[in-house]
């Protein structure tokens, strides 16, 4: 059996039920990782484990990240399946929609649960976890969170995820000061437009299609695939002197200062 560039690495990722966790998932475990995916969908979580299960050893688990016990139990149960956690992915993530004048203070606490203090509690759990394993004499393993192009520009109408992703970028940045004394590696993945299902929803609208690829220069949307390539390559041995950056998989849009034309 060829050998995978995850090959013995056991591997969490949240919010992996579906969209680019589950790509990241799959990827993951073929490249032969063991794969434990944390969602709040427990349909679509368990349906995610059978296919995974094609490739790899896969476990879901029901985790609501914004919890703390929740993160505990998670981190707990991933370790007692497969004896250690090599690889976090913190993918978890939500939106709410609404102008900054009208936003409800219940809507941004909910997106910054989850999508900022999630990934910090996560990080935490199992960064304790992997420097308890170093001191032990294993490998340092690798955190991976997941920012967006929006850490960096803002969407009016998307008031909490833009500060939250922004968040994400110095909560890297903390986490891979912290702990390069111990070896372990925290970058994140900032990605542009995207085809998940939230985004199918609005590209079968021609004109907002259009819109997404005014600002794409490489004129196309991305895949889910595509993220998980970059995760797969920040997790691995390739990546061993990368730590605290954010890589952005957009299709050229942060450098883009100006709309391009797309063809009809």
């Amino acid at each position: 059996m060829a050998q995978g560039m995850l090959d013995g690495k056991v591997a969490l990722i949240t919010g992996g039920a579906q969209g680019i966790g589950y790509a990241i998932a799959e990827r993951f475990a073929r490249e032969k990782a063991r794969v434990a995916i944390a969602d709040i969908d427990d349909d679509e979580g368990e349906a995610a484990e059978k296919e995974l299960r094609r490739l790899s050893s896969a476990r879901y688990w029901r985790c609501n990240v914004a919890n703390k016990l929740d993160v505990h139990n998670l981190v707990a149960q991933t370790i007692d399946e497969f004896g250690a956690i090599d690889i976090l992915v913190n993918n978890a993530g939500i939106l709410a929609t609404g102008e900054f004048l009208e936003i409800a203070e219940e809507d941004f606490d909910r997106v910054l649960a989850v999508n900022l203090k999630g990934a910090f509690l996560c990080g935490q759990a199992v960064a304790r976890h992997m420097v308890e394993r170093v001191g032990q004499g294993a490998r340092p393993g690798t955190i991976i969170n997941m920012s967006s192009v929006n850490a960096v520009f803002a969407i009016a109408n998307q008031v909490p995820y833009s500060v939250s992703k922004g968040g994400i970028n110095q909560l890297t940045k903390v986490m891979a000061l912290s702990l390069a004394p111990h070896g372990i590696r925290v970058n994140a993945i900032g990605p542009g437009s995207i085809m998940t299902r939230i985004l199918q929803s609005v590209a079968s609208d021609e004109e907002a299609t259009r819109r997404i690829l005014s600002r794409t220069p490489l004129g196309r949307i991305g895949e889910p695939a595509e993220i998980a390539g970059v995760a797969a390559f920040l997790a691995s041995d390739d990546a061993s002197y990368i730590t605290g950056q954010t890589i952005y998989a957009d299709g050229g849009r942060l450098p883009l200062n100006y709309t391009v034309p797309v063809g009809n």
